[in-house]
């Protein structure tokens, strides 16, 4: 089995500048164990539906706060229609949002504005566990 070179982050948001103020937040690593990051970032729904159809993503990170769909629906959307779904990093604005993440069943939350600190760390939680997933697979 080979080692993965590049780890797949789908980024979603209607906002252009929330999209570039996260990927500049993620880097092109984000710990020395990972692959670096290859970063897809999509401003719709339907392309991130296509997207997801496609395969071979690790990783999801989605603006609560997009509109006219919102991450939240569509993280929810994607954990029941998307079998073996990569795990969701959700974007909130508000911690009382929390509670409406775990029922998106989001594999974690973090704030907006984008923390640079809290958002890398549990991105690389994340990605950790699903490429250790998929090494075991």
């Amino acid at each position: 089995m080979t080692e993965q070179t590049t780890a797949r982050v789908l980024l979603y948001s209607d906002d252009r500048t929330t999209r570039e103020q996260v990927r500049l937040t993620l880097g092109k690593r984000l710990a020395a164990d990972l692959p670096e990051l290859e970063v897809f970032e999509v401003a719709t729904q339907p392309v991130v539906l296509q997207t997801m159809d496609a395969g071979g993503i690790d990783l999801v990170i989605l603006d609560g706060e997009a509109v006219p769909s919102g991450g939240m629906g569509l993280c929810h959307q994607l954990k029941n229609e998307i079998e073996n779904c990569p795990p969701v990093l959700l974007l909130v604005a508000r911690v009382a949002d929390a509670w409406l993440a775990t029922w998106a069943e989001a594999d974690a939350v973090t704030p907006y504005p984008v923390d640079p600190v809290r958002l890398p760390e549990q991105a690389a939680e994340l990605l950790r566990a699903r490429l250790a997933a998929q090494a075991t697979a």
